[in-house]
Formats: structure tokens, C-alpha cells, sequence
């Protein structure tokens, strides 16, 4: 039974409009340290979000009849890095063996120089557990040590990166007004390794804003580029992509619908619900 893996980090990726003063207030750590662009970082705003998962169509001969639940997101930042929460609950249906479902708690920590990496993923089938992974990447060596399964651990190729690198990173390629980004990710969310991933921007368009009443609409913006990205595991050198993903790129940041492409299926998620949070209150220079 293939799992259903997303993007994890990238998914509800929420920036708004907060100023660059506030944002060097809570954290200088951050904008000393990061390499990103300073006109993406002063946008982002640490948030929480719900989306909806639903099977949109299923190949003929494909055993999946359907695919349905929720994902919770939690972006958050501390005084020296990113903290990222994902918990998925999804039930999939298929033709000869029935409903299955699959919860996933992935939690990432990751220095705001992009450097360092934690990474903690556990998933469960029917409530028993079928895969665990721990452990820390650093760019600076090339290593990936797993904890859990104990004694694992490859060397990264050159010039990878780490999720939340990822995602400012396409910001400012958008920004740049780059059309296409390729780049290698780590993000330990199992025990394969990096992928290459392609992205591709379009022209800006725009989108409605979503009416649900517990989405803040001051974390919407109208204007969005239809964005897609295509992911080759690094370790079997397929010439296809083991999964695509079609989504609205907002100028802030935030996706408020995707759709995830497999060779058996596609899915959609759909934003129900975003709250903002706040940065950390007092943080020193750790320069």
C-alpha cells in the first residue's frame, strides 16, 4: 500500500504584512543569520492552519476508491529557528481491502541559517505503528544521522537544503521574477533520502477569498501564480516524478488550495481554517 506523502512543509505556508522594523524587534537573530532575501523575510507571520483532504479521480484499475481527512499545520518560530508541526488523519478506502487509515505527526526544527535540522516523523496504520524516524542533518558537514532506526545515516549531495530554505527560496525566485527553481531537499520525513525538485511559476491571476469564518481574511491576499512543482526521489534516478503538485501561489505566501498528483490518483487540499501567531516576545543577538 502506497502512503500518501506530501510537501508537508510547503502545505499552508502562511506569510502576511507585518514591517520589517517588527520583525527585527522580535527576532534579529533571524534576519542577522538568514541568507534569504530580507524583503521575503520581513513577511512572514508564524500561523496555524487546517486544510481538507479529498480524492479528486482515480485511474481505471486503480484499487483506491477513496481518500479523505484533514492535515494541521503549525508554522511557529523560536529565538534561533523555525518550528514546524504537521498531524495528518487520513482514511483511505480501496476496492479489495477496505477503509485504512493513516495518521502522521512530522515535526521539523530548522536554524534560521539553514544549517542545522531536526527532524522527528511517526506514522501509524489503524493505530499501530509502521514507521518512525529521527535524527539531525547539517549542511555544513553533508551528514544525515538518524537516531531512529539507530545507525542510519548518508551523506547529503552538494548544495542541499532544508524545507523552510525551500520555501523562502521560491518567495525569491517569484520575486525575482525567476519562472523556474530547481533545488535539492532534505526533509526527514522518511528514510530515502533528498529529492529534486522542479518548480515552475506562471503568470499572477486572481483568486476569491475563501468565505469559511474561521479563515483571517488579513492573511489573504488576492493576487497568486499558479505554481507547480514535480519531485524526484534523488535515489533511484527515475527519469519521471514520483509525485506532482499544482497549487495558487499568493505574493505573501500562502496556499489556499493544492492539487497533489500521483500515478494512481490525485487529491485536493483545501484551506478551512488560518489563524496568525505570534513571534517570540523577547530574543537576544546570538551572534
Amino acid at each position: 500500500m502506497k502512503l500518501y506523502k506530501l510537501y508537508v512543509v510547503l502545505l499552508g505556508l502562511g506569510l502576511c504584512f507585518i514591517t520589517y522594523q517588527s520583525a527585527q524587534a522580535a527576532i534579529p537573530y533571524l534576519l542577522s543569520q538568514s541568507k534569504q532575501d530580507k524583503s521575503v523575510l520581513e513577511k512572514i507571520q508564524p500561523h496555524k492552519a487546517l486544510y481538507d483532504i479529498a480524492l479528486v479521480s482515480s485511474r481505471s484499475g486503480s484499487q483506491i476508491i477513496d481518500v479523505k481527512g484533514q492535515m494541521f499545520y503549525e508554522w511557529s518560530a523560536s529565538c534561533e529557528g523555525w518550528i514546524t508541526n504537521h498531524r495528518f488523519n487520513l482514511q483511505y478506502t480501496y476496492a479489495d481491502i477496505g477503509t485504512v487509515e493513516i495518521k502522521s505527526d512530522y515535526s521539523t526544527f530548522e536554524s534560521f541559517d539553514g544549517k542545522g535540522f531536526d527532524f522527528s516523523t511517526r506514522r501509524l496504520k489503524d493505530g499501530e505503528v509502521i514507521e518512525e524516524y529521527r535524527g539531525h542533518a547539517d549542511s555544513r558537514t553533508g551528514m544525515v544521522n538518524y537516531s531512529v532506526p539507530e545507525g542510519l545515516s548518508f551523506k547529503l549531495p552538494k548544495n542541499t537544503i532544508f524545507p523552510i530554505s525551500h520555501t523562502l527560496s521560491m518567495l525569491g525566485n517569484l520575486k525575482a521574477n525567476k519562472r523556474f527553481y530547481n533545488a535539492k531537499v532534505f526533509d526527514g520525513s522518511d528514510d530515502v533520502g533528498p529529492y529534486e525538485i522542479n518548480a515552475f511559476f506562471g503568470k499572477a491571476s486572481t483568486l476569491p477569498v475563501p468565505e469559511h469564518k474561521n479563515i483571517e481574511k488579513d492573511l489573504i491576499s488576492k493576487t497568486s501564480y499558479a505554481s507547480r512543482l514535480a519531485f524526484f526521489p534523488m535515489a533511484t534516478q527515475e527519469q519521471q516524478p514520483e509525485y506532482e503538485m499544482s497549487f495558487a501561489l499568493q505574493t505573501n505566501g500562502i496556499i489556499p488550495n493544492m492539487l497533489v498528483e500521483y500515478p494512481d490518483f490525485q487529491v485536493k487540499q483545501s484551506l478551512s481554517s488560518l489563524e496568525a501567531l505570534p513571534w517570540p516576545s523577547a530574543c537576544e543577538d546570538n551572534k
